[in-house]
C-alpha cells in the first residue's frame, strides 16, 4: 500500500496475490495449523496454504472471524479446506486438543504461529496484565503449539519436510518506544525458533518470518494509538514513524507475508532451518 493513496483499510485478498507452488506435500493429505487465522496475516496465510491444496486448521479465539476466513476461501474457490478451530492459545489443554484434532485430519507437517497482539504504552505506564497477556499469546502460545505438534510432525514427516514457522518482526531485531511487551515477545520467539531447529533432528525445521509494517487490523489500531500517543496524524505515523527509516514507500500486505510462509514450508525452503526470512524493505539494515 503506497502512502500516496493513504487509507486505513485491510486490503482485499485475491487469488492473484497468492504464491502457488508445486510440492510433493502440498495436497489434501497434508495438514497445516495456522494460529491467528481469524484476520490479517493469519487469515491470508490460511487461505494461501489452502490455495496450495493443503488442509488447514485455523486456530483463533475469534470464532466469527474464523468463519469469515472460511467464507473468503470458499469465495475464492481455493482447492484446500480450512477447518475453523476456536482456541484460546493461553490455555495449554485447549492448544493440545486443537493440535491433536488437526493431526487426526491427515499428516500434520506444518505449523504457522501467527497470532499477535499489540499495546502501545511506555514501560512505566504499561499495564502488567496486558504485558502478561501479550507474552502468553505471542511467546508461550507458539511454544505450546510446538510442544504438542512436534511429536505429530516427527511421525509424519520424511526427508525433513515438516516445519514450524513463527511470525517474528523487525521488532525481534531492535526496539522502539512504547512497545515493550511486543518487543520482548518477538525477541524471545526468535529463541524458540532456534530451539525448534536445534531439536528437529532434520525431520522438523524451525524458521521465522520478520517483516516491517503490514496493513492489518492490528496495524490499523496501532497507527491510531501511536497517533494519539504522539499527537500527530495517522498519515504522519505511517510516513514518518513507520516508513521513515525504511527504503520503501509502501506498507506490506498480508498476502505478501503469507507467501513467505508458503515458500518456507515448501521444498524450496528445505535449507531454511533456524533462520529468519527478513522482508523489511531495508528497515533493519539501512538508516539515515
Amino acid at each position: 500500500m503506497s502512502t500516496e493513496a493513504f487509507e486505513l483499510t485491510d486490503p482485499e485478498l485475491t487469488t492473484e496475490d497468492l504464491l502457488v507452488l508445486d510440492d510433493d506435500h502440498f495436497d489434501a493429505g497434508t495438514v497445516a495449523v495456522v494460529t491467528g487465522a481469524a484476520s490479517g496475516i493469519g487469515r491470508a496465510t490460511a487461505v494461501a496454504l489452502a490455495a496450495n491444496g493443503l488442509t488447514v486448521v485455523g486456530a483463533d479465539i475469534d470464532a466469527d472471524g474464523l468463519d469469515e476466513t472460511v467464507d473468503i476461501a470458499a469465495d475464492l474457490g481455493v482447492p484446500g479446506a480450512i477447518q475453523p478451530a476456536p482456541t484460546d492459545l493461553t490455555d495449554a489443554a485447549a492448544v493440545e486438543a486443537m493440535v491433536d484434532a488437526a493431526a487426526e485430519r491427515g499428516d500434520l507437517r506444518y505449523v504457522a504461529n501467527i497470532a499477535g497482539m499489540q499495546h502501545i504504552a511506555s514501560i512505566p505506564e504499561f499495564p502488567v496484565a496486558k504485558y502478561d497477556q501479550l507474552l502468553d499469546v505471542m511467546l508461550r502460545g507458539p511454544f505450546l503449539t510446538a510442544k504438542f505438534a512436534m511429536p505429530h510432525i516427527r511421525s509424519a514427516a520424511d526427508g525433513g519436510s515438516g516445519a514450524i514457522a513463527n511470525m517474528s518482526s523487525v521488532h525481534g531485531r531492535y526496539a522502539t518506544q512504547d512497545k515493550a511487551a511486543y518487543i520482548t515477545a518477538k525477541h524471545g520467539l526468535n529463541g524458540v525458533t532456534r530451539a525448534i531447529a536445534a531439536e528437529g533432528e532434520g525431520a522438523i525445521r524451525g524458521f521465522s518470518v520478520s517483516v516491517g509494517y503490514v496493513l492489518t487490523p492490528l496495524m490499523v489500531n496501532q497507527i491510531e494509538d501511536t497517533a494519539a500517543e504522539r499527537g500527530i496524524s495517522p498519515k504522519e505515523v505511517v510516513e514518518d514513524v513507520m516508513l521513515g527509516q525504511a527504503r520503501t514507500t509502501e506498507l506490506m500486505t498480508p498476502a505478501e507475508v503469507a507467501n513467505l510462509f508458503v515458500f518456507g514450508f515448501s521444498s524450496h525452503g528445505r535449507h531454511l532451518n533456524g533462520g529468519d526470512l527478513l522482508w523489511d524493505g531495508g528497515y533493519t539494515t539501512t538508516y539515515e
